[in-house]
């Protein structure tokens, strides 16, 4: 499988947390899991340009599929 060259944040957020009652939620979620952790943070700050941007890059969604300990077979499925 080949992962999109950039994913929305939103789309991102809702894939990850199907269970959130909307997408701010969703998108909370996120933001939480990634400033708990100064590993991930530290990674997506090294690869990360635009940091207002509404996407991941390829790069940056590896990274997070991998703290996830999600597969990319495993995300194609979300």
């Amino acid at each position: 499988m080949i992962l999109p060259r950039t994913i929305l944040k939103q789309d991102l957020a809702k894939k990850l947390y199907p269970q959130s009652s909307n997408t701010t939620s969703a998108m909370q979620l996120l933001r939480k899991e990634i400033k708990l952790s100064q590993e991930l943070i530290t990674k997506l700050d090294k690869l990360t340009r635009n940091k207002r941007a509404h996407y991941f890059t390829h790069k940056e969604l590896e990274l997070i599929l991998e703290h996830f300990c999600i597969s990319q077979e495993e995300f194609e499925g979300l």
